[in-house]
């Protein structure tokens, strides 16, 4: 008979499901006090820990970082040759370990004691441990199953490590306020970075946008058009507002119909009531407007929808490789 390891994975995965639930019934007011400590830290907020404790440690104070708190990480192993110095009063120090008893621990939490303007979060698997006793504030994790056999294998604890540190970190979001806005400026560069790009940052504006009054004519309204080459134009009225577009679509259909266009008005061939968006949306916002209206640019706002602020157009979204 043919050895299922599909089986295995989906025995391993309930295993951590299993652990995870205990985790879900574990939180509890002591939770609370670590978002409160995070949330009214002075200083910067540090995580260590060991061995696969400290991956873990690593990628929470990376996520919580992401998300605008002030954090660094610190090996544990280093701190016993000189990176203690990166710690210093008004810090909070998470330190995570599964036994909190590991040696490399040591020298933290006796330095943290040293100095009581320090405050030390413990995050452990096992009550009365060194970690535990030590700290200011703890927080006990479940005791799980670990998966696969023997129970000695790194993984349902760590998982669970690992979902506590994400529940933590994004905790801090709803009393902060912290936006998508927020968080687009954290992450500037790559995928990530890119569909969180707004429609004004990409947006044509100033001297770009294709603007032309009203009651030109289309004759001289065609030198803009291909001069501006967005494949429209917005038009306004004497006071600066929008009054409608005209694209070029709706040139070619004017000029199939009529004769003689060029003392034919803006006004009289444009369409009114264009689709506003505001320069805060988000551009796959925009861009999946466009696909459900089959159009191929939007026009912008800021505050006041009778005022463009500039043009979006789908080619400006696919150039920043957002789809």
């Amino acid at each position: 008979m043919k050895y299922s390891f599909a089986a295995t994975g989906r025995d391993i995965i309930q295993t951590e499901i299993n652990a995870l639930k205990k985790l879900k019934k574990a939180i509890n007011k002591d939770f609370d006090k670590i978002v409160d400590l995070i949330l009214k830290c002075k200083g910067k907020v540090v995580f260590s820990g060991v061995g696969k404790s400290g991956i873990v440690s690593h990628k929470i104070q990376s996520t919580i970082a992401s998300l605008g708190v002030a954090s660094f990480y610190v090996d544990a192993g280093s701190c016993s040759h000189g990176d203690l110095g990166m710690i210093s009063s008004g810090d909070i120090v998470i330190l995570i370990s599964h036994s909190g008893e590991s040696s490399e621990l040591k020298n933290i939490i006796q330095y943290t004691k040293r100095n009581r303007y320090i405050t030390l979060v413990g995050i452990t698997s096992k009550k009365n441990s060194l970690l535990h006793r030590s700290s200011d504030l703890s927080f006990l994790l479940p005791q799980a199953l670990e998966a696969g056999p023997g129970n000695y294998i790194p993984s349902s604890s760590t998982t669970i490590q690992m979902a506590l540190g994400d529940a933590l970190a994004i905790s801090t979001i709803k009393q902060r306020k912290f936006s998508k806005q927020n968080f687009r400026l954290l992450h500037p560069s790559g995928s990530l970075g890119a569909k969180l790009k707004t429609v004004g940052d990409l947006m044509y504006k100033g001297k770009n946008i294709p603007f032309v009054n009203e009651n030109s004519s289309i004759k001289s309204a065609l030198q803009i058009f291909n001069k501006k080459n967005l494949g429209l134009l917005i038009a306004r009225n004497k006071k600066g507002n929008i009054t409608g577009i005209i694209s070029d679509g709706d040139l070619k259909r004017i000029n199939f119909k009529i004769q003689s266009v060029n003392n034919l008005l803006v006004k009289s061939a444009m369409k009114r009531g264009p689709i506003m968006v505001n320069e805060n949306m988000l551009a796959v916002e925009a861009l999946s407007i466009m696909n459900n209206k089959k159009i191929t640019a939007l026009c912008v706002y800021k505050k006041n929808k009778k005022k463009v602020t500039g043009l979006i157009h789908m080619h400006n979204i696919l150039n920043a490789n957002i789809s």
